[in-house]
């Protein structure tokens, strides 16, 4: 399975940088992946939803870590060059 896009939504927020969505084999899309800040620097957390004791819970993850690994470089990537594309635009 191959990662065949990114698209990225920056955000205004000191922890949430931005959204994301990927897309596998130009035929399955997840949304809502998130790049945090977080206090070891960007990760991406995977779509999740809020429990009614205050949780949450991932609604889609890599089974592994080699696939996470592979979600997390290329969203990170998308996201730099997203990034470096709206400063030169400022």
């Amino acid at each position: 399975m191959e990662v065949t896009g990114v698209r990225i939504t920056l955000r205004d927020d000191p922890k949430l940088k931005a959204f994301a969505s990927i897309t596998f084999d130009d035929c399955f899309v997840v949304r809502d992946l998130k790049v945090i800040d977080g206090t070891n620097g960007l990760f991406v957390a995977m779509p999740s939803r809020k429990l009614g004791d205050g949780s949450f819970k991932d609604i889609a993850h890599p089974l592994n870590n080699e696939t996470r690994q592979k979600i997390s470089e290329r969203v990170l990537e998308e996201y730099k060059k997203t990034l470096k594309s709206t400063e030169s635009i400022s």
